[in-house]
């Protein structure tokens, strides 16, 4: 047949040209399978043998009703599959497994109406019915009906009717669309009753209300336990919130209680000159533990701003630790620590938070450095660990007992140990260090033994991940 003598053949625009047309009105896929449901759930309950046309999304949850009405057992029906293709050569093949119901061609111009379309017809003795829905054709290829979880926000103009002229009239425009066909259609399956029973239309109307009555309270339930679930979320996040808040004023009041002792005991009138210089010394170095917990405590609600919004880019390991770890020399010399590093200039590039990389560098081995006494070792190294980048930074320091290793990325943290006693960080190097993993796909792990040493070990995304290339 020449396509551009076809007619744009459309059950949904036949229903309403019918000499008294019924009214659409916007369904959502969920609404529409539950009227499909109610007429199962009749033609069953009533044992109606009946003949059934339709056109239905691709979906196993579609087929299933028609298959629970062909199983149930005491019916007699004919099934027509009614499946759309646009070319001779091409066939839908969606519901071909299928097998219950026989599967007729419709043949279609391209972006016709009935490609948008899904109908079901129940043709039977004494009662009949046509439900179909009608959704514009999208520029997209991703058809919310062809999923299984169909989305509620995808609205179809859908019709229902049970008038025998109605439902002949789209019979009528059926029956010249699978004409090649019809010597092994028989008639009467074209053909709808002239009336049908009142009781029947009446259980059918009662049963679309309980269906979706069930669908509401569906909703209802779920929207209560989103609502719950965000609520839970919220508590957390206030809990979250004053524990931090708790937590950043007990870590103010130490040093300054420090600071207040220290100005007591300077004003003491029996004050000898190396008692006055060790609490000149408390409140410098109190003072300077103060200043470290601000700076590092804004450089973190900097970093939790900023993180969104801020993009990765690619660096090269090589590039950054050579320069960090220079910069770090002079102090592990004055502690007598050896410190070295083996970074191969030829690894691929990492994704990182724009200067992430540094920070990351530079409070791993700060930590690393801290935590080690005179004559341990520091190395730094990378290389290529299957699908990442592994940075590792060891030494032979404290180590950690196995009971802190879970606390130690949480903020105001401190091991709590031999030489930490002398450190006054304010505890927030390794969660700034998680918080750039996290938001740059990377990760971060640590294995520990007391008084032999630690590892921190990140794992980092090369330049050839994907996943990191595009999403940014």
């Amino acid at each position: 047949m020449n396509e551009s003598l076809h007619k744009d053949f459309s059950v949904y625009q036949l229903a309403l040209e019918a000499e008294s047309p019924p009214q659409a009105f916007p369904l959502n896929p969920a609404t529409l399978l539950s009227l499909v449901r109610a007429t199962i759930d009749l033609l069953i309950e009533r044992q109606i043998n009946a003949t059934i046309w339709f056109k239905l999304p691709p979906g196993k949850i579609w087929y299933t009703e028609l298959m629970r009405y062909q199983s149930s057992g005491n019916t007699i029906s004919t099934i027509y599959n009614c499946q759309v293709r646009e070319k001779k050569e091409e066939a839908d093949l969606t519901s071909s497994s299928y097998l219950f119901s026989r599967q007729i061609n419709l043949q279609s111009i391209p972006n016709s109406h009935i490609s948008c379309e899904y109908f079901i017809i129940v043709l039977s003795q004494n009662f009949a019915s046509l439900i179909a829905a009608y959704q514009p054709a999208k520029k997209d290829k991703n058809n919310v009906l062809g999923q299984e979880n169909t989305h509620k926000n995808q609205p179809l103009l859908t019709l229902m009717s049970v008038d025998s002229k109605v439902i002949q009239k789209v019979l009528d425009g059926l029956k010249q669309e699978v004409k090649s066909e019809l010597e092994t259609i028989p008639p009467t399956d074209l053909i709808s009753p002239t009336t049908s029973e009142p009781a029947l239309i009446s259980q059918l109307f009662a049963k679309q209300i309980q269906r979706q009555d069930e669908i509401n309270r569906q909703i209802r339930t779920e929207r209560i336990a989103k609502l719950k679930e965000k609520n839970q979320t919220l508590h957390k996040k206030e809990r979250l919130k004053d524990e931090y808040l708790s937590n950043v004023c007990q870590e103010l009041r130490t040093p300054l209680t420090q600071i207040k002792t220290a100005l007591s005991l300077l004003n003491s009138p029996n004050l000898k000159p190396n008692q006055r210089q060790r609490y000149l010394q408390m409140l410098n170095t109190q003072c300077d533990r103060q200043s470290i917990l601000i700076t590092s405590l804004l450089d973190l609600v900097q970093l939790e701003h900023n993180l969104e919004n801020t993009t990765l880019e690619l660096v090269k390991l090589a590039d950054i630790v050579p320069g960090v770890v220079s910069t770090y020399q002079p102090v592990a010399q004055e502690k007598g620590i050896m410190l070295a590093y083996t970074v191969p200039t030829d690894l691929p590039s990492v994704w990182c938070v724009s200067g992430g990389l540094k920070q990351i560098v530079i409070n791993l081995l700060n930590n690393s450095i801290n935590f080690t006494g005179n004559g341990g070792q520091v190395w730094v190294k990378a290389r290529v660990q299957g699908e990442y980048v592994q940075l590792e930074v060891r030494d032979t320091g404290i180590g950690i007992t196995e009971s802190e290793i879970p606390k130690i990325f949480d903020c105001f943290y401190r091991v709590r140990s031999g030489v930490s006693d002398e450190i006054n960080g304010a505890g927030l190097g390794l969660t700034i260090v998680q918080r750039l993993l996290w938001h740059c796909g990377g990760s971060i792990s640590v294995k520990s033994k007391v008084d032999e040493g630690t590892t921190f070990t990140v794992q980092l995304l090369p330049e050839t991940s994907k996943v990191m290339s595009s999403s940014n």
